[in-house]
C-alpha cells in the first residue's frame, strides 16, 4: 500500500533524541528554546513560542490575543475540528464562512459580511498547505480593528506574495504532528512580533508563570518537551527538501491528471507556494466512495479532507450551530486525498497515474 502519510524520520533525528535522553533534561529546556529561536528565523518573526500540539498552540493564541467568552472569531467550516474548537475552548463563537472552490481556503469576499459588533478576530487556515489569501483577509482586519490568527498547521514553509506562512498575522499557529511537512511527534508552535503576544502566550504555556512560582494569570501546561524539540530542530533542517519533493510529486501528478477526464487537480495560483501537505483531487460526488475503493483495492492509500464542514458535525449541531456554506458541502462530499509525500517514489507516481486513468475509463 502506498500510504497517504508517512512521516519521515532518519538517524539524525535518533541522534538528538538519545542526546536529550542522555542529557537528563527531557522536560522543557534548553532544545525548547533552541528550537523556538530557529523556527522564529524561518519564519521570519521575532519570537516563536513552543506548545504541546497544534490545538494547544491556536489555544494559547487566542488566549494570548485577549479572546475571551462573548466574542466572536470568524473561520473556514472546511478544515479540522481544532481550528475551531480552540474559538470554544475560550469562550468565544466561531462564525463559519464559505471557501473559495478553487483553493478550498476561506473566500475574503465573504468575511466582510459576517462581521458584527462582537467579532474580535479572523482565523483563516492555510488549507493542505496553499495560503490563504491574506492580502484582503489584513485589510478587512485592519478596517475593522480585528485579530489575524493564521492557523498554519499544514503549511511549514508556505508562501504568499513573498511572505512566509506564519508572519502575516497578529499570530500564527503551527502543529508538528507526524502526518505533517515536519514533526516533533506531538508538538505545536505559535510565532508572532509582538512581544506583548509572545510573553502572554508563554505564561499561558507554564501555568500562568511570569517567573518560577510566580503565577500572574490562569495558565495551562502546554510545554513542549526538549525529547520531541529535538526531534523538530533535525526535521527543521529538512523541511524545504521535504517540501521542494511535495511539490515535485505534486506536479508531476497535476500535470498527468489534468488529461484525465472526470478528475480536477488542485489549482495553484501565481502568487503563492503550495507545499502541499496534501494533494487533493476532485470527482463526480456520485462516484467519489466507488473511486476510493478501487484506489485502494490497487494499494493506493487515500484520505477524505474532509467529509463535513464542522457545522455539520454532531456536536455543533447539538450546540445548535448553523452556517450555509454550499461551496464547502460541495467540496467535502468530493474531495479525495492522493499520497504525495516524500516517501512517495516516481514508481509510485506512475502507479497512481495508471489507476486513475483505468477508473476515467470504468468508474468516473
Amino acid at each position: 500500500m502506498i500510504p497517504i502519510a508517512k512521516p519521515l524520520i532518519g538517524d539524525e533525528e535518533i541522534e538528538e533524541v538519545v542526546k536529550v535522553l542522555k542529557s537528563g533534561f527531557i522536560a522543557q529546556g534548553p532544545k525548547v528554546a533552541e528550537f523556538e529561536e530557529k523556527f522564529a528565523e524561518y519564519i521570519g518573526v521575532k519570537h516563536a513560542v513552543a506548545t504541546s500540539s497544534g490545538t494547544t498552540a491556536l489555544h494559547t493564541a487566542l488566549l494570548a490575543l485577549g479572546i475571551k467568552a462573548g466574542d466572536e472569531v470568524i473561520t473556514t467550516p472546511f478544515t479540522f475540528a481544532a481550528t475551531s474548537n480552540s474559538v470554544l475552548y475560550v469562550g468565544a463563537k466561531p462564525v463559519f464562512v464559505d471557501v473559495n472552490p478553487e483553493t478550498y481556503n476561506i473566500d475574503p469576499e465573504k468575511i466582510a459580511e459576517a462581521v458584527t459588533d462582537k467579532t474580535k478576530a479572523i482565523m483563516p487556515v492555510h488549507l493542505y498547505g496553499q495560503p490563504a489569501d491574506m492580502d484582503p483577509i489584513r485589510e478587512i482586519a485592519a478596517e475593522e480593528d480585528l485579530k489575524v490568527i493564521e492557523d498554519a498547521a499544514q503549511a511549514h514553509g508556505a508562501v504568499y506574495n513573498g511572505k512566509t506562512v506564519g508572519s502575516m498575522g497578529d499570530a500564527a499557529c503551527f502543529s508538528f504532528y507526524p502526518t505533517k511537512n515536519m514533526t516533533t511527534s506531538e508538538g505545536g508552535m505559535v510565532t508572532t512580533d509582538d512581544d506583548a503576544t509572545a510573553d502572554a502566550a508563554r505564561a499561558i504555556r507554564a501555568h500562568g508563570e511570569s517567573q518560577r512560582y510566580t503565577h500572574v494569570m490562569l495558565g495551562y501546561n502546554f510545554r513542549m518537551t526538549d525529547v520531541a524539540a529535538a526531534i523538530g530542530l533535525a526535521q527543521l533542517k529538512k523541511l524545504d527538501t521535504f517540501n521542494e519533493k511535495r511539490i515535485e510529486n505534486a506536479e508531476y501528478l497535476t500535470s498527468k491528471i489534468k488529461e484525465i477526464d472526470g478528475i480536477k487537480a488542485p489549482t495553484v495560483p501565481e502568487n503563492v507556494k503550495h507545499v502541499f501537505h496534501q494533494y487533493t483531487i476532485r470527482v463526480d460526488k456520485s462516484k467519489r466512495d466507488d473511486l476510493i475503493e478501487f484506489l485502494n483495492a490497487e494499494g493506493i492509500g487515500t484520505g477524505i479532507h474532509y467529509p463535513k464542514p464542522i457545522y455539520q458535525q454532531k456536536i455543533y449541531q447539538d450546540m445548535g450551530f448553523k452556517a450555509s456554506c454550499p461551496e464547502a458541502e460541495e467540496a467535502a462530499s468530493s474531495v479525495i486525498s492522493l499520497p504525495v509525500h516524500p516517501s512517495v517514489e516516481k514508481s509510485d507516481l506512475e502507479k497512481i497515474v495508471s489507476t486513475l486513468e483505468k477508473a476515467s475509463k470504468t468508474i468516473l
